[in-house]
């Protein structure tokens, strides 16, 4: 697999840089390419074409470019299915017959054959080259009526469009201007969505944080739509959410000044006069109400239950202290969802699932025999079904979805890609590992049967670590032509992450951020010690926080990795919350005005603050996209210019940037396919590697 490789010669844009200074408690800190954040500007328009010319003019010259380039692609071509739903008098799914940009949906009557099934909405006719993409669907509670979101360019700011399901028609005026939302419906009259007022400066980089939730009444313009929560000046919410539950019998608010903690109120929609009850008047807690038979609610919280648990209270008191355990919390992550009457309840056994079944007595009728070792998910239907659908995947199973009866507990295979990929010939392993200070942390690797461990295996280390956000099993059709070419696949489940629960992704958050960039540089550590690999031969890659986590670990151990692949990453981290929405991750990251000690936390380890000139970093190609205003580009941009001006030797340091594409939700598959290809295109050249021929395997 290996051969030498002749080097391509990069020619760098020279990037200006202006005087701006910032002073942080007495201190200054120089940002000289500030003038990069403004992404209205023709002088970053320009930036952004030469680098990208740059980029292209290497990644061109990479001599098995298009023959990897058609073999992902026809990996990737084989049929798509997602869990069948039912709305109304119709059973819907989600299919893509292999190459389709978006996925489409189909549909077919409740009760005759799926082979009936037809096309009902169609987000590749949106626009020609997918950019336009489907964002969420909500149903009206008999079906008739459809409102569903979409992105334009990969932003986060959404239009919903309101449709008659029966004849296709759209029968509403377009509501514009909406983002970080759900759609959820008070029986057939309308819904409630949230929203911000629209930024003055850029739509894509200005700063926004005070949601709102409204109420839209069909047959209304979206101007005399009911404001329910928010807006009030001194109290500023980063994000509301709303929802109604299942029985149109409460509307339940959610707000939120950061991804972490949320307040909860209760509304009795029964009650045209009634009042917003409090449940949490703080944010202490990620609590929510899962269901509620009558007036009887029942809670998933994490209040004094770092794992998480169920609760039972009535809505007339609803307040903690009357809160009575329903299902208790146990030494593993509790992730429930109901269906035809039952609770069930996922649980993360070390990053993976085990799934139990509960009445609603509280009674467990049984565990649900699961496939194999790896992710399911689903198991969510409305209360009169008898059937649900799940799905169960891992590193080296394509997603395969599963038929449940509900009263039996038997599973039926209901679809199974059919994918030029033999998973038998591919081990996934789980291993413990200490970090820096001991803890023990988990990785799942995943290689072909036949490896030999000789510490020369192209390896790629994926991690994220934060936001409680878990890395749990799943299959990528990426991840397994990497692997086909003999790679190695690591991932991690480091702390910031919710694998252990609360407990856990608070000992990756603020002052104990380092934790995270110590577990993931343990990870590559025993990656070497037990010859997986070596540094010539280790990729780093995450992307957004696990982009800062690769961006963390270039500037603090330059020497880890020969290739660094951060994605959409928070770069910046002095300025990351003047930024969209950026704000609201402070529970995580904290901020450079809390205090002193915070601020000198952030500088120590800020990827654009700690690139030194005269030192050796790895290859490194940086990937956004121009319409990112979740993490906005100007991280990678800034990143970009400083790792250019001061690396020392011949490693080469890119930035592909993307155009008409966000953070990643809704990208076209024809995009995703050239990302990756050239992801993985510049990571094995950079290692001197060719491709392998393919093989059936």
């Amino acid at each position: 697999m290996s051969g030498f490789l002749k080097n391509i010669i990069v020619k760098y844009p020279k990037t200006k840089t202006v005087d701006t200074v910032d002073t942080y408690f007495n201190t200054e800190v120089k940002d000289p390419y500030r003038w990069l954040e403004d992404d209205r500007s023709e002088a970053t328009e320009a930036w952004v074409k030469a680098q990208n010319q740059s980029t292209f003019g290497y990644l061109d010259n990479i001599p098995y470019r298009e023959e990897l380039k058609a073999r992902l692609s026809k990996l990737w071509n084989y049929e798509k299915i997602g869990a069948p739903f039912k709305e109304g008098g119709y059973t819907y799914f989600y299919k893509n017959d292999g190459l389709q940009n978006q996925y489409v949906i189909y549909r077919y009557k409740t009760g005759e054959n799926p082979s009936t099934a037809t096309v009902f909405l169609d987000p590749n006719t949106f626009k020609e080259d997918g950019t336009v993409s489907l964002g969420g669907t909500s149903f009206s509670k008999n079906g008739k009526i459809l409102a569903y979101s979409i992105s334009e360019g990969g932003s986060d700011w959404r239009k919903i469009l309101v449709m008659d399901t029966e004849t296709k028609t759209i029968i509403e005026d377009t509501l514009i201007d909406i983002k970080f939302s759900g759609m959820s419906w008070y029986k057939n009259e309308g819904f409630y969505y949230s929203s911000y007022d629209k930024p003055k400066g850029s739509e894509l980089s200005a700063k926004t944080d005070q949601h709102q939730v409204y109420y839209h009444k069909l047959g209304t313009p979206q101007k005399e739509d009911q404001l329910i929560y928010g807006g009030k000046p001194n109290e500023k919410h980063r994000y509301i959410y709303s929802s109604v539950t299942e029985d149109n019998r409460y509307l339940l608010i959610s707000p939120r000044i950061s991804t972490s903690g949320n307040k909860l109120f209760i509304k009795d929609l029964t009650n045209p006069n009634s009042q917003l009850i409090t449940i949490l008047d703080h944010t202490d807690s990620d609590t929510y109400v899962i269901d509620n038979v009558g007036s009887k609610l029942f809670l998933v919280t994490n209040l004094n239950a770092p794992n998480k648990k169920i609760v039972s209270v009535d809505a007339s008191n609803p307040t903690p202290d009357n809160w009575v355990d329903f299902i208790p919390e146990t030494e593993n992550v509790l992730s429930p969802s109901t269906g035809g009457g039952y609770f069930f309840t996922e649980y993360m056994v070390d990053a993976v699932s085990k799934v139990f079944q509960y009445d609603y007595n509280g009674k467990l009728i049984r565990e649900v025999k699961l496939p194999g070792v790896g992710s399911a998910g689903g198991f969510g239907a409305k209360k009169e079904e008898t059937t649900l659908y799940y799905s169960f995947t891992n590193y080296k199973t394509p997603g395969n979805i599963y038929k449940y009866h509900i009263k039996n507990g038997t599973s039926e295979l209901l679809h199974k890609p059919d994918i030029d990929f033999n998973p038998d010939n591919y081990e996934t392993n789980q291993v413990f590992y200490n970090s820096k200070d001991g803890t023990k942390v988990p990785m799942i690797i995943t290689h072909k049967k036949d490896l030999e461990l000789n510490s020369k295996n192209p390896t790629i280390l994926y991690g994220y670590g934060g936001f409680n956000i878990s890395l749990t099993p799943s299959f990528s059709i990426a991840n397994a032509i990497w692997m086909e070419q003999g790679g190695i696949l690591a991932v991690p489940n480091l702390r910031g992450g919710g694998e252990y629960g609360k407990a856990w992704h608070d000992a990756g958050t603020k002052m104990q951020k380092q934790n995270v960039f110590d577990d993931f540089i343990a990870a590559a550590e025993y990656l070497f010690e037990n010859n997986y690999t070596s540094s010539e031969y280790l990729a780093i890659r995450g992307g957004s926080n696990g982009g800062l986590l690769v961006g963390a670990t270039v500037t603090q151990r330059p020497d880890l990795a020969k290739v660094a692949l951060p994605a959409v990453g928070v770069l910046d981290m002095l300025r990351y919350h003047t930024f969209t929405a950026g704000a609201g991750w402070a529970y995580d990251y904290g901020t450079a005005e809390d205090s002193k000690a915070m601020f000198e936390y952030l500088k120590g380890y800020s990827p654009v603050h700690n690139v030194k000139s005269g030192i050796e970093y790895p290859a490194t190609l940086i990937t956004t996209g121009d319409h990112d205003d979740r993490v906005v580009p100007a991280h990678s941009f800034k990143f970009a210019a400083e790792l250019q001006s001061k690396q020392t030797g011949n490693n080469p340091t890119l930035i592909r940037i993307e155009t008409d594409a966000g953070h990643g939700a809704g990208t076209p598959v024809s995009k995703t396919i050239e990302q990756y290809v050239d992801i993985f295109c510049f990571t094995l050249y950079n290692m001197g590697f060719e491709i392998l021929p393919h093989k059936v395997n």
